[in-house]
């Protein structure tokens, strides 16, 4: 696991595009599990802040629930189709994947840090032809597969 912090010190220029991506509009999506294992998507919001990343809830909200059981969370971030005219146009989509902690938030609503264990962009290669997955973990690093 590691932190928005030293994932951005490790992969500064990648982490600046997820970044880019992921607030590129309000609402994301995000996967918690429910208490008999099974998936749970909610709306979410992130925060990239003080080397954290960061999310929140509503008092009483069951994905908050869900996290403080369990806090392994993915966060996918907000899509938009390839252009038309310019498929690689298109900047792709982010993923996070980590482990959720709950913190202190000084008042009703849930807030959460989020340590890292895997992020993800997908996109399309320079000729708009092949799919590009370009992620980092802390063990592996970053690398980038390119398939059809």
């Amino acid at each position: 696991m590691a932190t928005w912090a030293e994932f951005e010190a490790a992969e500064p220029e990648f982490a600046l595009r997820v970044q880019k991506l992921m607030s590129a509009r309000k609402h994301l999506t995000m996967a918690t599990l429910r208490t008999d294992g099974s998936p749970r998507i909610s709306g979410t919001e992130v925060e990239f802040a003080d080397g954290e990343l960061r999310l929140g809830s509503m008092p009483g909200a069951v994905k908050a629930l869900d996290l403080r059981r369990d806090g392994r969370v993915a966060i996918h971030g907000p899509t938009a189709d390839p252009p038309a005219d310019n498929a690689a146009g298109w900047k792709g989509e982010a993923k996070i994947a980590g482990i959720a902690h709950e913190v202190d938030s000084g008042g009703d609503a849930h807030r959460f840090v989020v340590d890292i264990s895997e992020v993800v962009i997908t996109r399309l290669n320079e000729a708009g032809n092949r799919l590009v997955v370009e992620s980092w973990t802390r063990a592996r690093g970053y690398r980038t597969i390119e398939r059809e």
